[in-house]
């Protein structure tokens, strides 16, 4: 079986919008209080807490824009926080969702078709090896089912 690594934003990224740097849209990061009902950070792979301060920003995890480019909103915290480790597993904190989507992408970062289902969370390790076993799929991202929002990247270990 393929081992997995599950990559969160990276932190030079992240410290960038803290710093007030703009998103991938060219907007300075909106500053909100997270109501704690699942503003989930993309760097360090947790639930942010209510009460505490997060941004949310648009984010194209593609190196260039593209047609299949998608941006779309996240939540990070607005203080640093520690990156979730590459070699962590599944991030438990996605697992108090039941599905995801998951969908591979080729070496041009562009969609393979047929890839992309909503899978269940628990079944999640073995669906993306299935994929990542395919020498035309470079890498994954995992979604959320009710808004398509990105969660993180999947790779080869």
């Amino acid at each position: 079986m393929t081992s997995l690594r599950y990559l969160a934003l990276d932190t030079a990224a992240v410290e960038a919008l803290q710093a007030g740097r703009p998103d991938s849209n060219g907007q300075t990061p909106e500053r909100h209080v997270s109501d704690g009902g699942g503003n989930p950070c993309r760097h360090c792979l947790t639930y942010i807490p209510g009460g505490e301060s997060m941004l949310i920003v648009g984010h194209r995890p593609f190196p260039e824009a593209q047609p299949y480019a998608e941006t779309g909103p996240l939540f990070i915290h607005a203080d640093p926080c520690a990156r979730h480790a590459e070699d962590g597993g599944f991030p438990e904190a996605l697992t108090n969702s039941p599905d995801f989507i998951l969908r591979g992408y080729g070496h041009d970062s562009r969609i393979v078709y047929g890839t992309g289902a909503v899978v269940d969370t628990s079944d999640i390790p073995v669906r993306a090896a299935e994929l990542l076993a395919r020498d035309d799929i470079a890498f994954l991202h995992l979604r959320s089912t009710p808004n398509n929002c990105y969660q993180l990247r999947i790779e080869r270990g």
